[in-house]
């Protein structure tokens, strides 16, 4: 590994803070990747790996390095939004700290830090990251932002058909319910839209779980009936248009398990919902409907 440093560091540029990793201006390229889960605008660095703006479904933007090698000290590096060589009045402005992750193979910044990145690149400024190696070696990653502006804008278009949410965001939720009624809202509606959509893009979620809730308002039974015909109507919803009905397990439980404690009307109303798991299961390894009963608390 050490002989390794030692023969990038003759192939590349050694500032006075130590071996910087950059691509000759001629020689930049800007690509996008992308579907409706995550898009990418990426610039390859040759000897390092590349760096890269990540956008997730749901999300706002994180800038990251990744190296081909694990030889990033364990730490914080610091990311700079850098002056180019035509910009030589200003400073370089120091966006913060983002931590090394990955078992040493890249570093990751927080979505504000991103924001503020792209804003500066597209003034022209370079996106750095400033670190050492696992030695102690002083590194530096920089961006051209040369002929960046194409590529952004498909990076644009990209982001523009995102889901409006991704999986970790989406694999449980809930839809409440008014009084002791078991209609759906048009909020609730709205809600289980973009459930259905992600989920027709996704087709690893296989099962979903539905676990139907009531306050204590009423009769223990009644509370029971209500809740079961509160995870009904979401079934009925979610088959309507067109997810699996064998793939949704219904269970309901009345007043048990509030969300919060029933001793008030906005509590009350946080526990008359209906809990939506989304779950992606091996068939492999699936139980039947017998097997899964046994493990369900109904």
């Amino acid at each position: 590994m050490r002989r390794l440093l030692l023969t990038i560091a003759m192939a590349c540029p050694v500032l006075a803070h130590g071996v910087t990793f950059q691509e000759r201006i001629e020689d930049v390229k800007w690509t996008v990747e992308g579907d409706r889960f995550e898009c990418r605008l990426t610039q390859p660095v040759t000897g390092f790996g590349h760096g890269e703006f990540v956008r997730r479904a749901g999300e706002k933007p994180v800038f990251r390095i990744v190296t081909r090698e694990a030889w990033l000290a364990r730490g914080e590096a610091m990311l700079y939004a850098a002056a180019s060589n035509w910009q030589s009045r200003d400073s370089d402005m120091l966006l913060g700290r983002i931590p090394v992750t990955n078992n040493e193979r890249s570093a990751q910044s927080s979505q504000d830090q991103a924001g503020r990145l792209l804003t500066g690149m597209l003034e022209g400024r370079s996106p750095v990251v400033r670190h050492r190696t696992v030695y102690g070696d002083k590194l530096e990653v920089r961006l051209q932002p040369v002929s960046v502006r194409d590529a952004y804008q498909q990076y644009l278009d990209c982001v523009a058909g995102l889901l409006p949410v991704n999986f970790d965001q989406a694999h449980f939720t809930q839809v409440r319910f008014e009084g002791g009624g078991y209609e759906l809202n048009e909020r609730s509606i709205a809600h289980l839209d973009i459930l259905l959509d992600y989920m027709r893009e996704d087709k690893s979620v296989n099962r979903i779980r539905l676990d139907g809730y009531s306050d204590s308002s009423g009769d223990r039974l009644l509370n029971r009936d209500v809740s079961r015909r509160r995870a009904l109507v979401v079934k009925n919803y979610l088959v309507a248009n067109g997810f699996d009905e064998d793939a949704i397990i219904v269970r309901f439980h009345g007043e048990r398990y509030p969300a919060k404690p029933n001793n008030s009307a906005t509590n009350r109303a946080a526990n008359r919902r209906v809990t939506i798991q989304m779950e992606r299961v091996d068939e492999r390894y699936a139980l039947s409907e017998e097997q899964l009963e046994e493990h369900l608390d109904l």
